[in-house]
């Protein structure tokens, strides 16, 4: 999502996890790094495929992150509150697009805008797979949408 774009109405997120920042995520100006804002989203990708497929470890997870674009929009600090919205944005047949926000929620400030490309793998034959129907049914299910 280009930085230009327009920022996501947030009830169009059917995930949001709550980050709690701890004092080593702040860089020697007192904000939240940016390479910190990359295990938010992460965080936020297990939370979700965790609401979608009952996976019990790493393992069950089928894909690998191929891409990641994030829009610093505004500074964020320790004692903010902050929050990941995340949504599934597209689905094709081999990858599917992740859509974030991340919120101070207080004062509801756009901290994040980001997108993740994520592909599906199958690590036993190390090769790009198809995206299953059932993971396909499961995501769609959870965002309320045919894709």
């Amino acid at each position: 999502m280009p930085k230009s774009a327009a920022i996501p109405d947030k009830s169009l997120f059917k995930v949001r996890v709550p980050i709690q920042v701890r004092f080593r995520d702040t860089d020697a100006m007192g904000h939240i790094n940016n390479a910190v804002y990359l295990s938010y989203l992460e965080l936020a990708r297990v939370r979700y495929f965790a609401a979608v497929a009952d996976f019990k470890d790493h393992r069950d997870i089928s894909f690998i992150l191929a891409r990641v674009e994030i829009d610093y929009r505004s500074p964020a600090l320790l004692t903010d509150d902050l929050a990941v919205y995340i949504r599934t944005q597209s689905l094709g047949g081999a990858k599917f697009i992740s859509e974030y926000l991340v919120l101070e929620e207080k004062t509801q400030r756009v901290v994040v805008t980001a997108e993740t490309v994520q592909v599906c793998y199958d690590y036993e034959r190390s090769a790009v797979t198809r995206l299953s129907p059932d993971l396909r049914a499961k995501i769609e299910a959870l965002e309320g949408r045919k894709f």
